[in-house]
């Protein structure tokens, strides 16, 4: 697993800082002046004064959150024999429900990928005996697909947990209602995602 440090954690511009320790106040808080984005703020600050980097210090953290979210969930995908596409249709076809199943081109949509992509991740899983192909395009979990889906979420659910478990309840409430009103104004309201 990469480091913090690593630089695919940092964002645009925040290259080639270097990685000090955190220092955690009493109430919990992260002294951010010691946050590796936060000196690279402060490297800009002093290169650049004519420009406000403030916003770098949410998205550079965002960035670096992201990517190491994302590498945290692939490992406890790959703990089931499974890549992120794969545990995605997958847990698609489980959550809808009786009788598992759903055309190639709805999870498709779903995916945001195209059909031809699509056939690509449904082909590896009926390989594996995790899902089947049967009349009229339609892509249904087998007995195995629903148990290996039912292993990987609930293991997801529980990594997911211990990823934000360094958050309270209400900072996390604040941070899901923060985070739906910014991706809202970006999508607009009617954007069809993930």
């Amino acid at each position: 697993m990469a480091q913090p440090s690593d630089e695919r954690y940092l964002g645009a511009g925040m290259t080639g800082v270097h990685m000090t320790t955190d220092q955690v106040l009493a109430d919990g808080d992260v002294q951010l002046s010691h946050d590796l984005v936060a000196r690279a703020l402060d490297q800009w600050q002093s290169e650049r004064p004519d420009l406000d980097v403030s916003p770098q210090g949410v998205i550079g953290r965002v960035q670096r959150l992201s990517a190491r979210l994302s590498d945290e969930i692939a490992a406890e995908h790959a703990h089931h024999g499974l890549d992120d596409d794969e545990y995605d249709v997958l847990t698609t076809l489980r959550r809808t429900g009786e009788p598992y199943e759903m055309t190639s081109g709805e999870l498709a949509r779903l995916a945001v990928v195209t059909t031809v992509e699509m056939d690509r991740r449904i082909d590896r899983l009926a390989e594996t005996g995790l899902v089947t192909r049967t009349g009229d395009a339609l892509v249904a979990l087998t007995l195995t697909g629903r148990s290996v889906a039912d292993e990987a979420f609930t293991a997801h659910v529980a990594n997911e947990h211990r990823l934000i478990g360094p958050l309270s309840p209400s900072e996390r409430a604040d941070l899901e209602r923060l985070l739906a009103r910014w991706i809202e104004a970006l999508e607009g309201p009617d954007h069809v995602s993930r």
